[in-house]
């Protein structure tokens, strides 16, 4: 067990990272964590020896992501984006703590799969085959969806569509 938990735990960082990214709550991101530790330590065994343990891990947090996203469209519950008021740090700079909306604004009206691998490429350095293998799609798929993103992104943080007031130099 010591052998499988040295192997996980430098990965928990980077895990949760972009949990918190997927649902903009810290502890939702904290359960999503531990549903995914719980669930990769109950499928020890089944996991290929030669596959990468990090894409592994992304894949099942990415999986039991979808599948509450899943659930909650059924029951037809509304998400608010009130998180979005609790991103600045009240004694931080308040240009970056904008800008800090602006980018989770931004990735809120990207579809998931475009936001999903800008994440993970972006945010997580995982390379674009990596990012392939966690998402279950060919290699250019991921080129085209990242393009995309990054486009889509751009093009909202540059129109400055967040609604939020600016200060003009």
């Amino acid at each position: 067990m010591d052998e499988i938990a040295a192997l996980i735990e430098p990965q928990i960082p980077a895990l949760r990272r972009y949990a918190v990214a997927l649902l903009r709550d810290r502890e939702a991101a904290d359960d999503l964590v531990q549903d995914t530790l719980e669930r990769a330590l109950s499928a020890w065994s089944g996991r290929r020896r030669d596959g990468d343990l990090r894409a592994w891990l992304f894949t099942i947090e990415r999986n039991l992501f979808l599948g509450a996203v899943r659930r909650r469209s059924r029951r037809g519950v509304d998400l608010d984006g009130e998180a979005l008021e609790q991103v600045a740090d009240p004694g931080g700079d308040p240009e970056a703590a904008l800008g800090a909306r602006d980018v989770l604004a931004g990735l809120d009206t990207l579809p998931e799969e475009q936001r999903s691998v800008l994440l993970l490429v972006a945010v997580e350095d995982l390379s674009y085959a990596e990012a392939a293998q966690v998402l279950g799609v060919p290699l250019g798929t991921v080129m085209s969806r990242l393009s995309r993103a990054r486009t889509r992104m751009r093009s909202f943080l540059e129109t400055g569509r967040t609604g939020l007031l600016r200060r003009v130099k």
